[in-house]
């Protein structure tokens, strides 16, 4: 069963209450997505960690639930 991206976007601000985060449905069919995170929790990590945290969030949902998920994370400028 597809996972809605209000769905997605609520499992992702659970984990990251403060980030700034846009969902886009990729190919419309609730399967594949693009998420941009944006987190102060992200401050100093690398790109890789920031992304096995974004994953963790998700417990293991990508690949399930969610065929796919394109992620783009970073750290607010200044953080």
């Amino acid at each position: 069963m597809p996972m809605a991206a209000d769905q997605l976007e609520a499992e992702l601000r659970e984990a990251f209450p403060d980030a700034e985060i846009v969902i886009e449905d990729l190919a419309g069919d609730g399967d594949h997505y693009r998420a941009k995170v944006t987190s102060a929790s992200f401050a100093g990590l690398p790109r890789i960690r920031q992304h096995q945290l974004v994953y963790a969030a998700l417990k293991g949902k990508v690949g399930a639930e969610l065929h796919a998920l394109a992620l783009e994370t970073s750290a607010p400028s200044g953080a």
